[in-house]
């Protein structure tokens, strides 16, 4: 039985203040981790962080920074990490979110070949997906992002 990762476990605390709407909270808690964890602390603990940080922020160049933290730091989890925290399948498996997320970033910021680029890169990871709803969600992300973005197509 894999015992329970108190970082993840505080990390998940920190987005159930954010669902519930308190982001200034959550924020600070995710702060405080972030400060305890350090920049070359334990590579699934930044990206699951950093991950969640983004999600909590008001102004988009924060939430970009943070997801591209994400993003580098889910270059360095090993499976065996991920299975050790209790993370169900791959880190293959968190692509798909992550690029959803920054090509969101940066339509955002009118920086739509970034966003174009993170598009291809998340559609091509999808097959790391399972076709549960969380599956189902990130998809469905991608596709809004991909018709978001196609007007603006040349």
């Amino acid at each position: 039985m894999t015992m329970p990762d108190a970082v993840m476990t505080r990390i998940g605390q920190g987005v159930e203040l954010g669902h519930r709407g308190e982001r200034d909270a959550a924020r600070r808690l995710f702060a405080e981790l972030w400060d305890e964890i350090g920049e070359a602390g334990d590579a699934l603990h930044r990206c699951a962080l950093a991950h969640s940080m983004a999600d909590v922020q008001d102004d988009v160049r924060e939430e970009l920074k943070w997801d591209l933290r994400a993003l580098e730091a889910a270059d360095q989890v090993t499976d065996e990490r991920a299975a050790q925290a209790g993370v169900a399948g791959s880190v293959a498996g968190f692509y798909p979110s992550l690029h959803l997320n920054l090509g969101e970033a940066y339509r955002r910021l009118g920086e739509l070949d970034s966003a174009r680029d993170h598009l291809e890169r998340g559609l091509a990871a999808v097959g790391a997906l399972g076709d549960d709803p969380y599956g189902k969600m990130i998809k469905g992300g991608l596709e809004g992002l991909a018709r978001r973005l196609s007007p603006a197509m040349p």
